[in-house]
């Protein structure tokens, strides 16, 4: 891990580790409030874009929840937003 990196407002929030800081510096987020004007459905989309790879959807999870911690200062670990995600799928209005 670099100095930058370590020096990151980003590593505050409950769910951002290397990855996802690596993930989020591709998708251009380099604050806590620019994360908080992002959509997980945009990012996710982005990402697999940027990366031209098939992200599995816990990503979007993450991206939730990270997105929900930047927004109202509660922290939730990122499994708390599958449900969500989950039942977006059955309707059939998630991403994928």
């Amino acid at each position: 891990m670099t100095s930058h990196t370590k020096q990151s407002e980003l590593f505050a929030l409950k769910n951002v580790g290397q990855a996802t800081y690596e993930d989020l510096m591709k998708l251009k987020i380099h604050s806590i409030a620019a994360l908080a004007k992002a959509d997980p459905d945009e990012l996710y989309l982005r990402l697999q874009k940027i990366t031209r790879t098939k992200h599995d959807p816990c990503a979007w999870d993450v991206f939730a929840a990270i997105i929900h911690e930047a927004k109202t200062g509660i922290k939730q670990p990122w499994w708390a937003w599958t449900k969500v995600r989950k039942a977006r799928q059955e309707r059939g209005d998630f991403l994928i």
